[in-house]
């Protein structure tokens, strides 16, 4: 960069800020083997590892602006200040996106388990690239793996190299009814959900009754976020 900075948390609250919902969900989300008929009882145990907040916070492109990323600069290493020196590294096109540097959550300083005093928020990619407790933003040349090795990038047959975590997958989830809930006798009830993707808002969802032979449209609550 052409000019290293270093920030207080009084100096970042007085930078432009921002207030969005995001998804944050944790890689192993709905993916242990066995899935939902294999082992699961529950919603909570096979897709509880994922939360929805409002996120205040400054955008991180405005802190890369400020510091004057130079053309060869083309990653970023996120470091925590836990005691496990938690680090990402993630591409310079996901930072100028839509990441941020939050302060806030739901309307109140972020919590310790939840990253305070900040953290970084990465949004549509696992939940490991947000790291927590964020004191450190490195501009690099190159991908670096750290500890929490999965995911990230990896070579194809061009030598080029591509990042692994850019978008976490399309998921849908009937919440009711659903594994150990009990209905309190015959008749109609509203069958309700989320869709969610790391790759954009969702336009359409569609529900069966019959294992599939016949589909109708759901109707989508608002809001309906990106």
């Amino acid at each position: 960069v052409d000019r290293p900075l270093s920030f207080t948390l009084d100096e970042l609250k007085r930078l432009p800020s921002v207030s969005r919902i995001h998804l944050v969900e944790c890689h192993g989300n709905s993916s242990w083997p066995g899935g939902l008929h294999g082992g699961f009882r529950t919603l909570q145990e096979s897709h509880g590892k994922t939360s929805c907040s409002l996120w205040t916070g400054v955008l991180l492109s405005t802190l890369l602006r400020e510091a004057g990323v130079k053309k060869e600069g083309t990653w970023i290493i996120a470091e925590g200040a836990d005691s496990g020196r938690h680090s990402k590294c993630i591409p310079m096109s996901a930072a100028m996106d839509d990441c941020m540097v939050a302060y806030g959550q739901n309307g109140e300083a972020v919590r310790p388990e939840q990253g305070y005093p900040i953290r970084l928020v990465v949004p549509g990619v696992a939940g490991v690239n947000n790291v927590k407790h964020l004191r450190r933003l490195k501009v690099v040349d190159q991908f670096y793996r750290f500890r929490w090795g999965y995911g990230g990038s990896f070579e194809n047959m061009w030598n080029k190299t591509l990042w692994a975590d850019n978008q976490l997958p399309l998921k849908s989830v009937i919440i009711r009814p659903s594994g150990g809930q009990r209905l309190s006798g015959p008749g109609f009830y509203e069958i309700t959900g989320l869709a969610w993707s790391g790759g954009g808002a969702i336009r359409r969802v569609e529900v069966s009754t019959d294992a599939g032979r016949t589909w109708k449209d759901a109707k989508l609550h608002d809001p309906v976020l990106p």
